[in-house]
């Protein structure tokens, strides 16, 4: 069990039970799953990008991507049905939380101009989505072997039925929110 699957048992059930006022410990928000994506609307040009891609998506999640293709055929942007056009990984169980606690303790304080992240990501279910600009945030990532700078979208999805519910499950486990 990680540090922060057993943190999350230890301090935030009781913590969100006593906020909330929750009854049963089933009724706790937890995590589900965490799916980073990352789209390359280059690749219709240089379909080599996708296999760099794959490959540093699969260095920082440490689980191997999948080659995400396009569902229907957009002549001006000519792209045809089946075209590689992305990749994604979904992290559940203990890969997720070590992600997480990755996500927040190492990567984003590396973001350039860190002043902590926007609270608006909601989405109205309690799941959140961010965006990263650059991959190199990651300590996984070697800057001298990248070809170019991609970024990717991390959603955090909750069991959380609202926005509160989640916000208060992401700040106690350690997402830096703005005041």
């Amino acid at each position: 069990m990680s540090a922060l699957q057993d943190y999350y048992k230890s301090e935030c059930v009781p913590a969100l039970k006593q906020e909330f006022g929750y009854t049963n410990h089933m009724q706790v928000p937890k995590l589900h799953k965490i799916v980073l994506n990352m789209g390359l609307g280059e690749a219709v040009q240089n379909p080599k990008i996708i296999e760099g891609a794959v490959n540093e998506l699969t260095l920082i999640a440490g689980q191997k991507a999948v080659v995400t293709k396009a569902k229907k055929s957009i002549a001006s942007f000519k792209l045809r049905e089946g075209m590689p056009i992305g990749c994604r990984v979904t992290l559940r169980g203990e890969r997720m939380y070590d992600f997480f606690s990755k996500l927040v303790n190492i990567a984003l304080p590396r973001v350039r101009d860190f002043r902590g992240i926007s609270p608006k990501g909601f989405d109205g279910r309690g799941n959140f989505s961010l965006g990263v600009k650059e991959q190199i945030i990651f300590p996984e990532i070697d800057y001298d072997k990248i070809d170019k700078i991609k970024g990717l979208n991390i959603s955090i999805i909750t069991s959380a039925p609202s926005n509160d519910e989640g916000r208060s499950l992401l700040k106690l486990l350690g997402m830096p929110f703005r005041a």
